[in-house]
């Protein structure tokens, strides 16, 4: 045999012997994996553990955390008890029914879809302002009460004695005869409408964000749907067809603990406030109000 062939039989006998020993570490020492990203599929959210009605503020013992199929978590659902526990509910929830921002009226509402009116009652519309209607911010599960307001264009207040000008007699009591009386107490808000919110313009440069829900001093009106007995309905129906239901009826606002029992969770009936009403003339009895002193003009003597 040559000495080249030799040499080449060699240096195949040396690689082959190199490629053997790296088989064998390889084997030994096979590279790291890859680790792999698991897509989560399931997520907490906070359900109710019994049936919350509505206007309830909501205790802790009222919800629980469970994990769901992300597919089966609501738009808007909360996921710990302490963002819900001590809000009221706008809309009743059923045991194992997720607690969302809809629940807990976060959402700023333009239109009603439906009215739950409960048995033996009746639902009815009215229309305030931001004056008559708390700053038009009552929300779905409020309680309020309606005042109304009457005047007599036609009655003067008050008519000078004849023989002491500084006494007053109040014949209509109040200015031109106006009266107010709480009439209506603990009625329940099952709805309201108010106007959509306008979209603000971005400032020059700034990024679009979510508009921010806001009240301004812009005589915002807005419907609020009550809950209320068939006689509550006439009272409130007459007050609408005064000459400016605006300025007629107005409605106060009142705290839902007063309404729910703090032990239990369940509805109360509400205790109704005995009022007196207001006159010009509870005013000055009651309250001290000083009545206007009506000035008589001295007329010149005219001699003859």
């Amino acid at each position: 045999m040559k000495r080249s062939n030799r040499l080449v039989l060699l240096i195949g006998v040396f690689l082959a012997i190199v490629a053997f020993v790296g088989v064998v570490v390889l084997i030994g020492n096979p590279p790291a994996s890859t680790p792999t990203t698991t897509v989560p599929t399931t997520g907490p959210v906070v359900v109710a553990k019994a049936d919350i009605p509505l206007s309830t503020r909501i205790r802790a013992d009222q919800v629980e955390v469970k994990t769901l199929n992300l597919t089966a978590i609501s738009v808007g659902a909360f996921q710990d008890p302490s963002q819900v526990v001590g809000q009221v509910v706008r809309q009743p929830v059923a045991a194992g029914g997720q607690i969302t921002a809809t629940t807990l009226g976060q959402v700023p509402g333009g239109t009603v879809i439906s009215v739950q009116t409960p048995a033996g009652q009746r639902a009815i519309a009215v229309r305030v302002d931001q004056i008559s209607g708390v700053g038009t911010v009552i929300k779905t599960g409020d309680y309020v009460d309606a005042i109304m307001s009457l005047t007599e264009e036609q009655f003067a207040s008050v008519v000078p004695d004849v023989t002491n000008p500084k006494l007053v007699t109040v014949t209509n009591p109040g200015p031109k005869g106006a009266t107010v009386k709480l009439i209506v107490q603990g009625m329940q808000v099952l709805g309201t409408l108010l106007p959509p919110v306008a979209a603000a313009s971005p400032a020059p440069g700034a990024s679009a964000g979510p508009a921010e829900p806001a009240t301004n001093l812009n005589e915002q009106q807005e419907i609020v749907i009550l809950s209320v007995s068939a006689q509550q309905a006439e009272v409130i129906r007459y007050g609408q067809l005064m000459a400016n239901p605006l300025l007629t009826l107005s409605l106060v606002l009142r705290s839902p603990d007063d309404f729910i029992d703090p032990t239990t969770g369940k509805p109360v009936p509400p205790v109704i406030a005995v009022t007196t009403g207001i006159t010009l003339k509870e005013l000055i009895d009651k309250y001290g109000v000083l009545p206007p002193v009506i000035e008589q003009p001295v007329l010149p003597t005219i001699r003859p």
